[in-house]
């Protein structure tokens, strides 16, 4: 139960399926639901196991990713702030197991629901129904390029796609990752990235120093990434 009127109101900032409904919903949201704060490292759920709630995120970040039998990672997909997990949705409705990893990227402050109120809330509430709904939608278009990218993108065309979105999204040339991260992200080894990114280094593109990446001339990073 969420009883805090001020944790009421960001909450209701921070979900807009929360604002579409009714106000006896909203009473029986906060009744129903419990608020926590995870560690940035903090594993959410592992691969295999069942999901006891779901977790909605009001601030931060979590990142969800597959392991491969080569001990590689690949991220799937990102929860942000206003999101909840798809796949832990789809695992409390169907009763199956976890399929993947989720790990706080950053401390992450949620809002859990239980499996029973998930349920009846897509029974009697369209704007939730339609939040849900809309999650997998999106998710399903994210996890479909990233099958996209590894199947039909050279490494290196991912590896510089990537570095660009970071840039973009953080507007800055510098960007704090190290080899191993990107490696994780991209489903590759730290010795590959490393050498793909001293390889572009060594042609003016961009510097690569410890836990940083700095863009020289993204220009010419994106003309590269669409080199075939």
């Amino acid at each position: 139960m969420i009883a805090d009127p001020d944790r009421r109101l960001r909450i209701l900032k921070g979900f807009d399926f929360l604002r579409a409904a009714s106000s006896e919903f909203q009473r029986e949201f906060f009744a129903r639901v419990m608020h926590v704060r995870l560690p940035a490292g903090q594993a959410i759920c592992q691969a295999g196991a069942y999901c006891a709630h779901l977790p909605l995120v009001l601030a931060g970040r979590a990142r969800v990713y597959q392991l491969g039998e080569n001990g590689r990672e690949i991220t799937l997909y990102r929860v942000h702030s206003g999101e909840g997990c798809v796949l832990t949705a789809s695992c409390l409705l169907s009763a199956r197991p976890f399929p993947a990893f989720a790990v706080c990227e950053t401390e992450v402050e949620a809002v859990v629901v239980q499996p029973a109120s998930v349920r009846l809330w897509l029974g009697n509430c369209e704007p939730w129904r339609e939040y849900l709904f809309g999650l997998i939608a999106s998710r399903l278009v994210e996890v479909f390029g990233v099958l996209d990218a590894v199947l039909f993108q050279r490494l290196d065309q991912r590896l510089i796609e990537h570095l660009l979105r970071q840039a973009e999204h953080l507007g800055s040339d510098a960007i704090q990752a190290t080899h191993q991260m990107l490696a994780a992200e991209l489903g590759s080894s730290r010795e590959v990235i490393s050498r793909l990114l001293k390889g572009l280094e060594e042609q003016g593109l961009l510097r690569a120093r410890r836990g940083w990446i700095e863009l020289l001339d993204r220009d010419a990073l994106r003309r590269r990434a669409l080199d075939e």
